[in-house]
């Protein structure tokens, strides 16, 4: 009975173990965690500077200015491209909320009276290229706005 215990035990323990490398070789030093929108690492933003050249800077503008007016209704209750710079109200917005709209055109359990004139570009983009396009744009923001919008992150992934 005391052998049976102490095989089932060690079998918990390298299942643990198990466990642990396997999240440690998921992600090993200098890759990339693409569920994060990294302004810091540098291959991150690179990708994300060519997805939103490529995907973005049209309604958003190459300097991500946003379009006139952005506050202001269209006939058809959806706004004008807001700025993605400090100025406008990206940074207000966790990472995952960030996510969700550009992959969807809005978010995703939104009721559908909320008007977006955001393109979903789900199957138009990959997670990667989403999480990259969201780290550019983060990677124009001053610090003080960073920690901010981190702090949103934070709070968001909390609940």
């Amino acid at each position: 009975m005391h052998f049976g215990a102490g095989i089932k035990l060690g079998g918990i323990a390298v299942a643990i173990i198990l466990l642990a490398m396997g999240g440690w070789f998921a992600l090993a030093p200098g890759e990339t965690d693409w569920r994060l929108a990294d302004a810091k690492d540098p291959a991150v933003v690179d990708l994300g500077r060519k997805v939103y050249v490529a995907r973005c800077a049209q309604c958003h503008g190459v300097a991500l200015e946003g379009q006139p007016n952005w506050r202001q209704p269209l006939p058809d209750g959806g706004f004008p491209a807001p700025p993605h710079d400090e100025t406008g109200h990206t940074w207000h917005h966790a990472d995952q909320v960030l996510f969700e709209i550009t992959k969807y055109g809005r978010l995703k359990n939104s009721p559908p009276s909320v008007r977006s004139s955001m393109p979903p570009f789900d199957g138009r983009l990959s997670d990667k290229e989403i999480w990259a396009s969201l780290a550019y744009i983060k990677s124009h923001w001053p610090e003080q706005i960073l920690d901010r919008q981190q702090s949103i992150t934070d709070r968001y992934r909390a609940e």
